[in-house]
């Protein structure tokens, strides 16, 4: 076997193990989230906690050990550092208060967003050729958004139950992706094998 077709073999190999392992990753969570939601927007806070007190760690260090930088600076990265390392601590005292602070957090960010997408759809009205569309479009988005903003709850738990069917679904999808490129591996080297 030549060098090349035992590269390409090892090339193939190495994007379906990253394929099936992401797909399986995917689908494991994506159950997680179906099964156990509230334990599992737990960890998911506990997750960020962790985040906010290694970011305050290295926050604090960059003001302390930072030579370059002014003394502003340095006692802003200090403050910005303790900050973050009192939200994460704060956050894992009470993982389910931080978790559905945090839904709610997402939830309302993501209504007054469409909010926003809608009237700035409608102010872009004169120059969009396409005029019907945009009009649609921009009352659907301030419908959906004032929609999410009177009840974030209903809205938290759907958009929680769309994500895990998501990551079920493309799980599913990258883990199949993986076997098909196992086929078409042997389609392809056979086909460099005989040239």
């Amino acid at each position: 076997m030549s060098e090349a077709l035992a590269e390409t073999k090892s090339f193939f190999k190495s994007i379906r193990v990253a394929l099936a392992v992401s797909g399986v990753l995917a689908l494991l969570a994506g159950i997680a989230l179906l099964v156990w939601p509230v334990k599992s927007a737990v960890i998911v806070t506990a997750i960020f906690a962790s985040y906010l007190v290694v970011a305050g760690v290295v926050y604090i260090g960059l003001g302390i050990f930072s030579r370059a930088k002014g003394g502003w600076s340095r006692v802003g990265h200090i403050v910005l550092g303790l900050l973050y390392i009192v939200a994460g601590v704060i956050a894992f005292f009470n993982l389910n208060v931080a978790a559905a602070t945090l839904a709610l957090v997402v939830v309302i960010f993501i209504g007054v967003s469409w909010i926003v997408d809608g009237v700035v759809a409608l102010s872009l009205l004169g120059s969009d050729g396409s005029r019907v569309w945009t009009v649609i479009y921009a009352i659907l988005s301030i419908i959906a958004g004032i929609i999410v903003l009177f009840s974030p709850a209903i809205a938290g738990f759907a958009l929680w139950l769309l994500l895990g069917i998501a990551l079920v679904v493309l799980g599913i999808v990258q883990i199949i992706r993986a076997i098909t490129l196992g086929k078409d591996e042997k389609a392809f080297t056979s086909g460099a094998a005989g040239i």
